[in-house]
């Protein structure tokens, strides 16, 4: 008789969690697609095919509000992440248009502030940057603080308040007392350093998105002072930690293939197809998660109303069902409908700022700098389980050229 040697769910859900395997969890994800749904030993379901995820991220069936499906907590205390239509309609829609047409053309902009970052580091010789301090985290904390008109003295700490929150979106349970108090005391002080900036908006209004966020043109839309708060704290975290760890992994990626990044280096629009093969091979966002509103047939099984619901983006990019080879890094990979913005109403608002945030750093990496190598493969990780990247990615190089070439 033969029997399966693949561990229980709940081991290999606990082993993606634990930091030991924070560089390397994707030997646990790709065995976990040998059973696409399975139930923990919680009570919760764990989903990590391909298009069992994606059924479900589609699904009307399912309450992204994880943590309060039966709505008893006032929708506007929850972020759009985790609200359900109708009201989930009303906030996107308000976001969607005040924020898009913020960050249409802003590709030259971006090439000025990659730029700008790497000029820093210019060495006619041997030299060292860490890639997350020096680039991948500067760059979209300015980003966002621009776009919501944060003041640039206060980027420092609007970027540590999205650092420290961070953390707060993994489970409870791989959170320490300490930690857990860390995170109140940081909401704490992003809840006191958005009211006053809201305040100063309300007598001096501008062109910034906080400002058309106050003043939506559409009466029924505008949001009440805790819808405001709540969002601008998602634009926070969102649009930025997600992007740094984009950049990192994306820079892991062409250190790795040094074919890749002698392609990327004479061919810039290798970066488009590029980005989107580390959202799918290596994705900053390697879970979400759902509630069961009534009992849903899945892959031959039954996830009942009430459950909660894991869904392992990470595993389903790497689901050889629908990937060919999906182990391997193809950066010009064909028919790539990856889940790494997720999927379906929850689509992430801002998937066409990071695109255009990675594209640019990349490739101007792959151009300015002569000879890198990692200085340390694997470089360190952040205790981040869900938002997983590195936290130093030190990157040594025999010459740092200045920038001649235009952004693309």
């Amino acid at each position: 008789m033969t029997t399966s040697t693949t561990p229980p769910a709940t081991e290999l859900f606990a082993r993606v969690l634990r930091h030991e395997h924070r560089a390397d969890p994707y030997p646990h994800y790709t065995r976990m697609l040998d059973h696409p749904v399975s139930r923990l030993d919680d009570g919760s379901w764990l989903v990590s095919g391909y298009r069992e995820i994606r059924q479900l991220l589609h699904d009307p069936r399912t309450s992204a509000d994880r943590l309060d499906p039966q709505n008893t907590t006032p929708k506007a205390a929850r972020s759009l992440l985790l609200q359900d239509p109708p009201f989930h309609d009303q906030l996107r829609r308000v976001v969607t248009q005040e924020f898009i047409p913020r960050i249409m053309g802003m590709r030259d902009h971006l090439g000025e502030l990659v730029a700008g970052l790497l000029d820093a580091h210019i060495s006619a010789g041997p030299g060292e940057l860490d890639v997350v301090a020096d680039l991948a985290y500067p760059l979209p904390v300015t980003v966002i603080c621009e776009l919501l008109g944060v003041p640039a003295e206060d980027e420092p700490l609007f970027g540590s308040l999205a650092r420290r929150l961070t953390r707060g979106l993994d489970p409870v349970d791989t959170q320490t007392e300490e930690e857990l108090r860390e995170l109140d005391r940081a909401r704490g002080e992003l809840v006191h350093y958005l009211e006053g900036l809201i305040a100063r908006r309300r007598t001096e209004p501008g062109d910034d998105l906080l400002s058309g966020l106050m003043f939506h043109q559409d009466p029924d839309d505008v949001l009440d002072p805790v819808q405001l708060r709540v969002t601008l704290g998602l634009l926070l975290i969102a649009g930025h930690e997600t992007t740094v760890n984009l950049i990192a992994n994306g820079t892991l990626a062409l250190l790795r293939h040094p074919d890749v990044l002698a392609r990327l280096r004479t061919d810039p629009d290798l970066a488009t197809p590029l980005v989107e093969e580390v959202l799918r091979h290596d994705p900053p966002v390697q879970m979400s998660g759902r509630s069961a509103l009534a009992d849903i047939d899945i892959a031959g099984t039954t996830i009942p109303q009430g459950s909660r619901i894991r869904l392992m983006l990470a595993a389903g990019n790497r689901d050889a069902t629908r990937f060919d080879d999906p182990g391997r890094f193809v950066p010009d990979r064909r028919d790539n409908a990856h889940l790494g913005f997720g999927g379906g109403i929850h689509y992430c608002v801002g998937a066409t700022l990071a695109r255009a945030e990675a594209q640019i750093a990349l490739t101007a990496l792959a151009r300015r700098l002569q000879e890198p190598r990692l200085v340390d493969d694997p470089p360190p990780y952040r205790e981040n389980a869900i938002l997983r990247g590195p936290e130093r990615l030190p990157v040594a190089f025999a010459r740092l050229d200045p920038d001649h070439t235009p952004a693309r």
